[in-house]
């Protein structure tokens, strides 16, 4: 039976630990890396804008041996109306794994439903599963363990929060989610967590003892029109040092970048001696080595 990677619910905790000691194991083999995926081809279907997750899964496919295809979503026949069924059953043909980066969760869960291939969720507006792996293996990597840390995350309750109530729920950590109001997680995201995870509306809350300090951009892509109104909602929110200090005095803090500096973080903590969000940048493309292996079953 195919997997496929459309949200971290369908992980086990031996699942994301596998998946990070390989990627850990990947890294350090640097250039020395086996060709794993000779032969293989992985087709990249992105309907929004992309930096980092475009370049990672392109350059971990192309250091395992394998073939990557660069669709934009005006390249394909999905924008004159073929359905997703038609597409994902062509593409079954063609290539041997896809991953897709659009706005519509729907979209990713219905081309699963009919490819006889690996499906990557490589964001959408609900869930971001590769960049939260992808953030534990650097916790794991800076840490050395993925227990007995209190996660906090500052901001909007976005994709990327859901994806990390997703992992806390499976791993048990503690995370507290500080977000304004009108900005909270999905309430479906939110059900039946545990006391593990909480939301408050007070950042100093959130932070206080925490060992990982994470924040995102206020306004995401598709919310354009919304940055005035998100600027003023979201003040108080900036992940600043005077916030900072209230963590561990060993705490890391991350940005999945890109990131506006100013807005959500200051410029002094984003390249102060507590960030580690370059090292999470490049992790993005060990982690996606280890998640094309672990798909594709070699």
């Amino acid at each position: 039976m195919k997997k496929d990677l459309l949200t971290l619910e369908g992980l086990s905790q031996e699942d994301i630990t596998s998946l990070i000691h390989r990627a850990l194991e990947l890294k350090q083999q640097g250039r020395q890396v086996k060709r794993s995926l000779m032969g293989y081809t992985l087709g990249l279907i992105f309907e929004k804008a992309s930096t980092r997750t475009r370049v990672s899964f392109e350059t971990a496919m192309f250091k395992l041996g394998g073939q990557t295809l660069f669709l934009s979503s005006g390249d394909t026949q999905l924008s004159r109306d073929e359905t997703v069924a038609d597409t994902a059953r062509v593409l079954s043909r063609y290539i041997d794994v896809l991953a897709i980066r659009t706005y519509s969760q729907g979209l990713v869960e219905e081309m699963a439903q009919w490819a006889d291939i690996p499906i990557i969720n490589a964001l959408t507006d609900l869930y971001h599963p590769c960049q939260v792996l992808s953030d534990l293996m650097t916790i794991q990597e800076k840490k050395g363990s993925l227990a007995n840390w209190k996660v906090a995350w500052i901001g909007d309750g976005n994709n990327v929060a859901h994806s990390w109530i997703q992992a806390a729920r499976i791993m048990g950590f503690e995370l507290v989610l500080a977000c304004p109001p009108g900005y909270h997680p999905s309430s479906d995201v939110m059900a039946g967590v545990g006391t593990n995870i909480r939301v408050v509306e007070d950042p100093k809350e959130a932070v206080s003892g925490a060992h990982i300090i994470n924040t995102d951009v206020w306004a995401s892509m598709g919310q354009e029109k919304e940055r005035d109104q998100r600027l003023s909602d979201f003040c108080g929110y900036q992940v600043d040092q005077s916030l900072i200090d209230l963590g561990a005095p060993d705490a890391l803090i991350m940005h999945c970048l890109p990131a506006h500096r100013g807005e959500e973080i200051s410029e002094e903590v984003m390249d102060g001696p507590h960030s580690i969000v370059f090292d999470q940048a490049e992790n993005k493309m060990h982690l996606h080595m280890a998640l094309l292996e672990w798909l594709l079953g070699v």
